[in-house]
């Protein structure tokens, strides 16, 4: 069994259409997707209907590549900020039911609009500002590393994360200690997130090749919080969290939107102690994840 996200089944063989497919990031990214074997369909680029990048027929619009090409299952969006809104409602209208959103800085009442709309059709949005979805040997959806060989390998590792850069190092931790991963899903920087970790979480309990869950976390927010309550209630699978920004000063963004401590919110002592009365291992280091998976796996 492979990973499924609102349904929609994460392997080779689901149909990727990408849409700024002709812009510098996403003619870089496209191939470096098909080259993992993501089975790119489509691309859509406004007045470039009628190009071929890499090989994909390239659209004016989703609607006329579903026409051509039939219905896809995920759509990758490389779009500026301000077109993100315009294009993740035009891949809603045209029925995908999957979108990943890596661009960063997209408005923030662009973003709400976007989540609101996806959710009244029955669509997910993962982002914004998402390094997105890698399977293992599968397929990659997003802005994962060049040689994405030397990071992921097949295993029974389910991680979500907040932080696409930690959840590389973390994989490529994880698979030089001989242990590979299920999937590896970054769902953004927040404030805003389409797809939370409880989603995932939720995904990766109903998916039998995940034996453990790795929570990639940060300072700043209660996403955490509320994915360890959905824990303690509904996950029967080990599930072991790694919470980043220790030493940060309060009222200091380190890097992303959401990863800011405000008025004693979000500190990494709270998280810490909450995670730990759920019943999740919390560790410090990547030693320590390594140390506490491979116990886990044995049982």
């Amino acid at each position: 069994m492979v990973i499924e996200i609102n349904n929609v089944k994460l392997d080779r063989n689901a149909r990727v259409i990408v849409q700024g497919i002709t812009g510098r990031i996403g003619s870089f990214q496209s191939k470096l997707m098909i080259d993992y074997g993501t089975n790119i369909v489509a691309g859509v680029t406004p007045g470039k209907g009628g190009m071929e990048i890499h090989g994909v027929p390239v659209y004016d619009t989703i609607f006329e590549a579903k026409e051509e090409k039939g219905p896809f299952d995920v759509a990758v969006a490389f779009v500026p900020p301000g077109s993100a809104l315009d294009s993740c409602i035009e891949a809603i209208d045209g029925g995908v039911k999957l979108i990943v959103l890596p661009t960063a800085d997209v408005p923030y009442l662009d973003s709400i609009k976007i989540i609101h709309y996806a959710s009244e059709k029955d669509a997910k949005i993962v982002g914004p500002e998402a390094a997105g979805i890698l399977i293992p040997h599968e397929c990659k959806l997003g802005v994962h590393p060049v040689l994405p060989d030397k990071y992921f390998t097949k295993g029974p590792v389910g991680i979500v994360s907040r932080s696409g850069s930690l959840s590389y190092d973390m994989s490529k931790a994880l698979s030089g200690a001989g242990i590979g991963q299920s999937a590896i899903v970054c769902i953004g920087g927040g404030p805003i997130w389409g797809t939370s970790m409880i989603d995932v979480i939720e995904s990766l309990e109903r998916d039998k090749d995940t034996e453990v869950i790795l929570m990639l976390g940060e300072i700043g927010g209660t996403i955490e919080e509320e994915a360890a309550e959905y824990v303690k209630q509904n996950v029967s699978k080990p599930v072991i969290a790694l919470i980043v920004g220790r030493c940060a000063p309060p009222g200091k963004s380190m890097g992303h939107a959401a990863a800011i401590i405000m008025k004693g919110r979000g500190t990494w002592d709270t998280k810490v102690q909450f995670l730990r009365n759920s019943g999740i291992y919390v560790a410090k280091t990547f030693e320590e994840v390594i140390e506490n998976v491979k116990k886990y796996l044995k049982r």
